[in-house]
């Protein structure tokens, strides 16, 4: 079974959020692929069916962000997942807006949901990165990671978190590149290349 949770804080408070992109994008995952709908369990919720010729379960911690590790160590350990099976879906500061990369392991970036899941599974888990954009100073990172996208935000959020799920099953085939560049390419279309204009 393959794992992708998706982070975020739960709450009609902070759904729109930026430090939310990873609940909007597990939504739309379930969405997409006509998975089960949520269940309560793991201190968060669940979805399970499959995507990609996988069996999977989606996972949104209700924990809170920086307890997140909790919710997905109970999965973990309830279903014996090997954590290189696990995707976690996450915003990333360090990242321009609507940029999107694959990585596995190393640090947390200091992101909390991240540091919450490393102290309960360990750093060996698949990441899906998405960028947020930084504020530019230190002192406006709070303020704007806890913030709704602004309206004009839209016209990248949407076709992204729509990309990232059609694009799943390349990520849960291990083809990480070729996932990224359906992202990128659903977001950034290719021109197309002038030819013969057609005979009647």
């Amino acid at each position: 079974m393959h794992l992708i949770v998706g982070l975020g804080n739960p709450g009609p408070k902070y759904a729109n959020h930026r430090h939310n992109i990873g609940f909007m994008v597990a939504d739309e995952i379930v969405r997409h692929h006509g998975l089960s709908a949520w269940r309560k369990r793991f201190q968060g919720v669940t979805s399970e069916g499959v995507i990609g010729g996988e069996k999977v379960m989606v996972l949104k911690p209700m924990t809170y962000m920086n307890e997140s590790g909790i919710s997905v160590g109970a999965a973990v350990r309830f279903f014996d997942i090997d954590p290189s099976k696990m995707i976690v879906i996450h915003d990333e500061l360090d990242l321009a807006a609507a940029k999107v990369r694959v990585k596995f392991g190393g640090g947390t970036a200091g992101h909390n949901g991240l540091k919450s899941i490393g102290a309960h599974i360990g750093p060996h888990f698949v990441r899906v990165r998405i960028g947020i954009g930084h504020p530019g100073e230190k002192g406006l990172v709070h303020p704007h990671v806890l913030s709704d996208f602004a309206k004009s935000e839209r016209d990248w959020t949407e076709p992204l978190i729509a990309a990232v799920a059609d694009a799943m099953p390349l990520l849960i085939e291990g083809q990480d590149g070729s996932f990224q560049n359906k992202v990128h390419l659903a977001l950034n279309p290719e021109p197309e290349k002038p030819g013969k204009k057609e005979q009647d």
